[in-house]
């Protein structure tokens, strides 16, 4: 094998530009084979069948000397293709980037223009979107207190009293009054019913004791007030009166009296009536609805107990324990009637506390004394009948005690409420025996509302039906009278009484015999 054998199998698969390297393509012979075995033969070796003619080798060489050079000019063709096609891209890139650049811009200029409808359809839509913020607003600033509000066009609520001078002009005077009182901010009740008696709307509002009812419609009517007028009644307060037949006519009387178109009444309360609830929404004008928390439900400061006696005697050994135990006045006592608190009274004023008595028997002047001293902190323990129950406001009461068991959870919501006034805590204790067996569960239920703890026993006793209800309300039970006296003792003075006025009966009648 010579050189050039040896140069023409490494160069196997490379290509050779004869053309440009003609001097060394000459030297090396490249486009020259020269090797011993002839290709005929290698034919013949491919020649399975013998069909194939001998071809001499010289005419072998010849042939592919020529392929060569095909190869060459087709190798050339190629390469002159591949660069008219790369002009071709070039020239189709420079194109589609033009027409990718205008549908760009044409692109943009759509989006631009959606945009603008967007931007458009916005402003359109703020409005309704800002009116929709501020119901929600004002939606969460009254579930955050607890607002529950029933009613057409509702007046929003405000949440200091600065809101009265912006929003009502409210006198400089008037809220500088308030504010120097020590009010510094509205309950949730003043919050809404506020608003709603200065846009001139009809409410019925309940709220817990204690939680501002009554500044909540003083306010209102001093701004309508504005100053003093000579013009009769421009406005009417009504509260509870000493008698409740007396109170019921007076009240109907001074209701009808007021006729006029501009008259707009508010009811505040404690508790909520369905029968109350259901006239004035037949009654009354577009009313509006106010409640706090949860309906007929008692005031969360108030820490409720409720303490088993056995009998009415156990009543009695129950309360000296309390005072024997110390208890942090001012105290009060509710009773079922006004014997039963003079009974109270005789037992307890030996115990060496200082204890005083109201009730509907004593004159209004005595009752004045009485609830004056017991401000003033001079009496520690009132005992009192439902007359207190209503209304009447005592600053620091720490403890009420249910000495007898309220007739309705209604009442007992109004007869704790005496305490627990104003965000301060106070504590209630009912006694209960075995007679009070049918009332116990609806007062249960209210204690358990507030979160504090009732005998499991009690929460399975069956509830009353509303007739039963209202039979227990007029007619309360007859309970034994207050006194640790034996009644061998009581029975002999009983006795003696009849017969002291028996005889005494008799003298008379022979005196208008002689006459």
């Amino acid at each position: 094998m010579d050189a050039h054998d040896l140069f023409r199998r490494l160069g196997v698969g490379a290509k050779f530009d004869v053309r440009r390297f003609s001097a060394d393509a000459a030297r090396f012979q490249v486009g020259k084979r020269k090797h011993d075995f002839d290709s005929s033969e290698a034919l013949q070796g491919l020649d399975f069948f013998g069909n194939k003619k001998s071809v001499p080798g010289e005419c072998g060489a010849s042939r592919t000397h020529q392929e060569l050079q095909d190869e060459e000019k087709k190798e050339e063709s190629l390469t002159e293709r591949k660069r008219e096609q790369k002009k071709k891209r070039k020239m189709m890139s420079e194109i589609t980037s033009q027409e990718e650049g205008s549908t760009i811009q044409w692109i943009s200029s759509v989006e631009a223009k959606i945009e603008d409808k967007k931007i458009k359809r916005e402003n359109k839509l703020t409005s309704g979107k800002l009116e929709n913020l501020r119901k929600e607003k004002i939606n969460f600033f009254r579930n955050k207190h607890k607002i529950h509000v029933q009613g057409t066009d509702l007046p929003d609520p405000i949440a200091t009293f600065q809101q009265l001078d912006q929003e009502y002009k409210i006198n400089s005077r008037l809220l500088q009054n308030i504010l120097d009182a020590g009010f510094q901010m509205p309950t949730p009740i003043q919050m809404q019913a506020i608003p709603v008696m200065l846009h001139g709307r009809e409410l019925l509002a309940s709220a817990p004791t204690g939680s501002g009812k009554t500044l909540a419609f003083s306010i209102p009517i001093l701004m309508h007030l504005k100053q003093p007028a000579n013009k009769g009644f421009r406005a009417l307060i009504i509260s509870p009166t000493r008698e409740l037949a007396n109170q019921v006519y007076q009240l109907a009387s001074i209701f009808l009296a007021c006729t006029s178109h501009k008259v707009r009444r508010a009811m505040f309360s404690a508790t909520f009536a369905y029968d109350v609830e259901q006239w004035c929404k037949l009654n009354l004008d577009n009313v509006i609805t106010v409640s706090i928390g949860a309906r007929n439900s008692a005031v969360e400061t108030v820490e409720q107990e409720l303490l088993f006696v056995g009998s009415e005697t156990g009543k009695l050994l129950a309360m000296r324990e309390l005072v024997k135990k110390g208890f942090n006045p001012p105290v009060l006592v509710f009773v079922q009637s006004i014997e039963r608190a003079k009974e109270l009274f005789h037992e307890l004023i030996y115990e060496g506390i200082n204890v005083d008595v109201i009730h509907a028997d004593r004159t209004q002047q005595q009752r004045d004394n009485t609830v004056h001293s017991f401000r003033a902190g001079k009496i520690w323990v009132l005992i009192c009948t439902a007359l207190l129950a209503r209304g009447i406001d005592f600053k620091g009461v720490n403890l009420v005690i249910n000495y007898d068991f309220p007739t309705s959870s209604v009442e007992y919501i109004h007869r704790i409420g005496r305490t627990g006034r104003a965000g301060h805590k106070g504590k209630a204790v009912t006694f209960f025996t075995e007679d009070d067996k049918p009332l116990l569960r609806s007062v249960a239920n209210v204690i358990q509302q507030a979160g504090c703890p009732v005998p499991e026993y009690i929460k399975g006793f069956q509830k009353l039906l509303s007739k039963q209800k209202k039979k227990m309300i007029k007619k309360p039970l007859e309970r034994e009278s207050i006194s640790t006296t034996p009644k061998y003792f009581l029975e002999k003075a009983e006795n003696k009484r009849k017969k002291v006025t028996g005889q005494n009966s008799k003298k008379k009648a022979a005196l208008e015999d002689k006459s």
